[in-house]
């Protein structure tokens, strides 16, 4: 199986981090690998913690630092998220069936091979994302958009998180 890639996009607390834990919870009952990236837009956020042997061999300039524990391991790389594409990123999942990424609107908007799951607030965001995005999967989110008579269905990703994962699972084998 091709590694498929679903794109989980909307705005601040509008249910994206649901949407993509509940497809993860799902997928994996199911025997799929799920790799799971989210974007975050803070400027100034870091993984690392300041104090940490992780911090201190960064400031003694390790552009690369790898922390290996009994059940994790995470690599830290000191660079500018600018300087690495989405693509670059992507290939180090491709071992699994299915990565969901949270975030990276404008990195997917118009990748006809990402399909994205759109979580909404109003109408307005409904109209706004159905000019953003492409193509669009589902909506969910609070705002139902079943009254607006789309051709994109609505789920409630926190009630219907198992048919949820059943339209991603329809895309899965689709060639594209």
């Amino acid at each position: 199986m091709k590694t498929r890639i679903i794109a989980v996009v909307g705005g601040k607390k509008s249910g994206k981090t649901t949407a993509v834990e509940a497809l993860t919870r799902e997928l994996t009952k199911r025997g799929y690998q799920v790799a799971a990236m989210k974007h975050i837009s803070e400027g100034g956020f870091s993984f690392d913690t300041e104090g940490k042997d992780t911090w201190r061999f960064a400031q003694a300039g390790a552009k690369m630092i790898i922390a290996v524990s009994p059940m994790e391991v995470v690599t830290i790389e000191k660079r500018s998220a600018e300087s690495v594409s989405l693509r670059e990123i992507l290939r180090r999942c491709r071992d699994n069936d299915v990565i969901l990424l949270e975030g990276f609107k404008k990195s997917v908007a118009r990748n006809q091979r990402i399909y994205k799951i759109v979580t909404v607030k109003s109408a307005e965001e409904t109209h706004e994302a159905m000019s953003s995005f492409e193509p669009i999967l589902l909506f969910v989110g609070p705002f139902s958009t079943e009254n607006l008579n789309l051709k994109v269905p609505y789920l409630d990703a926190t009630k219907d998180f198992r048919k949820l994962a059943d339209v991603v699972e329809g895309v899965l084998d689709k060639k594209r």
